[in-house]
């Protein structure tokens, strides 16, 4: 299921570069770029606040947003942003321009289900994720929030490849020419106290 979609106010910024970014974010915005469909780029100021409680929210790269310029509502896709390394707020977003019926590539996060019906798991193996995210071809308009991977049956040596996962409809992998891993049940590490415990009982 997608997540809901939200709208941002914005205005158009007419001069650009580092000097004006950093007057930006003294005055609580952050600049970012609305480009794509064959269309001119535009450079705007958002609200810092607005933007960040959107990113910790969860969804913000899967989720469609309106953004009003100057009283203009464009729809976009985020497709990156710069975190402040040191004090974590949010320092400048791409935004992708979409329209009806436009396709997206875009990263889904995995959640796996059902790790205590998976007997390698209880049986000591170790869920090894191979991706955390599937880059999926999906439309705009129907981005889902995340992808399911059921773990119910899996032995230790067991895979998880993308073509048993259950992708929503209209939904394609950007990755089309393998039959990539997304997880596997992994071999535990045993202790060496361990092995030299099984070696004796083997010898008695």
């Amino acid at each position: 299921m997608s997540n809901a979609s939200y709208e941002l106010k914005a205005q158009k910024r007419d001069r650009v570069g580092k000097g004006s970014s950093r007057e930006l974010r003294r005055n609580g915005l952050i600049p970012a770029v609305i480009y794509g469909d064959k269309q001119q780029p535009i450079s705007i100021a958002l609200s810092t606040k607005d933007v960040t409680l959107k990113i910790h929210a969860g969804g913000f790269m899967t989720t469609v947003a309106t953004i009003d310029v100057d009283g203009e509502k464009i729809r976009v896709l985020p497709k990156d942003y710069q975190l402040d390394p040191v004090r974590d707020f949010t320092m400048h977003v791409d935004f992708l321009r979409v329209s009806k019926g436009s396709s997206v590539d875009v990263d889904v996060p995995v959640h796996f289900i059902n790790e205590d019906q998976a007997p390698g798991i209880k049986n000591g193996g170790v869920l090894n994720i191979v991706r955390h995210t599937v880059e999926l071809t999906v439309p705009a308009d129907d981005i889902p929030a995340s992808l399911t991977v059921d773990l119910a049956g899996l032995n230790v040596g067991d895979s998880v490849h993308i073509s048993q996962v259950e992708l929503p409809k209209n939904a394609a992998p950007v990755i089309s020419d393998r039959d990539f891993t997304i997880a596997t049940i992994a071999v535990p590490d045993i202790l060496p106290e361990a092995e030299e415990g099984t070696e004796g009982e083997a010898s008695a």
